[in-house]
C-alpha cells in the first residue's frame, strides 16, 4: 500500500498538539478500561456509586437553583424556582437516603425510555425515503426496545444491577475509543 503524501495528507493544527500527548490518550483509555472492568466486576456496587453521583448531581443543581432566584426576585418566578431548587435538594438527599428506591425509579425510567425510543426508532425507519440505509435505523430501535422491556420484565430486581452493568459497558467502551484514538494517534506522527 502506499501512504498518503504529504500534499494529499490533511494538515489540521488542532490535531499536532493531540499527537504529541497520544501516550495520555492512550492511558486514559486504559484507566476507562480498568474503571469499566471494575464496574462490571461488582455491578451492585456500581449501581450504588452511580446513584450517589446521581445524588450530588441533584443536590448541587437544587443549590444552584435557590441561589439562581434569589438573583431575579422581581422576575415574579421566584417562588418557583425556590420550590423546584428544593424539590432537587430533597430527591438528591432521597437518593443518599435510599438508594434501592432511587435505583427502582431510575431504572424503570430508563426501561420505559428505552421502549419508547425503541419504537420511535422503527417508526422513523419505516418513513425514511427509498435508497436510505433504514434497516439499521430498524435494526438499532429493535435492540433498544428489546433492550427496554427486557430491563421493565425485570424490574424491579433489575435495578440492583443495571445501571453499574451499563455504567461499566459504557467505561469500557469508552475507554477502547480512547486507546484506538490515541494509537491512531501515534501512527500517524
Amino acid at each position: 500500500m502506499t501512504s498518503l503524501s504529504d500534499a494529499q495528507r490533511p494538515h489540521d493544527s488542532g490535531v499536532e498538539p493531540l499527537r504529541a500527548k497520544c501516550g495520555w490518550i492512550v492511558a486514559l483509555g486504559v484507566v476507562y478500561v480498568i474503571a469499566g472492568l471494575v464496574a462490571l466486576s461488582s455491578v451492585v456496587l456500581a449501581t450504588a456509586a452511580t446513584v450517589f453521583l446521581v445524588g450530588i448531581m441533584m443536590v448541587v443543581a437544587g443549590v444552584a437553583e435557590v441561589i439562581n432566584a434569589f438573583q431575579f426576585k422581581s422576575w415574579g418566578k421566584f417562588l418557583l424556582w425556590i420550590v423546584l431548587g428544593l424539590l432537587y435538594i430533597v430527591a438528591g438527599f432521597v437518593a443518599f437516603e435510599n438508594p434501592l428506591l432511587t435505583a427502582a425509579v431510575l431504572t424503570l425510567m430508563l426501561g420505559a425510555a428505552l421502549v419508547v425510543s425503541g419504537i420511535m426508532r422503527i417508526i422513523l425507519a419505516f418513513s425514511m425515503k427509498e435508497g436510505m440505509p433504514w434497516m439499521w435505523v430498524v435494526l438499532s430501535g429493535v435492540i433498544t426496545l428489546l433492550l427496554g422491556a427486557i430491563i421493565l420484565a425485570r424490574w424491579p430486581v433489575s435495578s440492583l444491577y443495571i445501571l453499574g452493568l451499563f455504567l461499566g459497558i459504557d467505561l469500557v467502551f469508552a475507554g477502547v475509543g480512547w486507546i484506538f484514538v490515541g494509537l491512531g494517534l501515534k501512527s500517524r506522527a
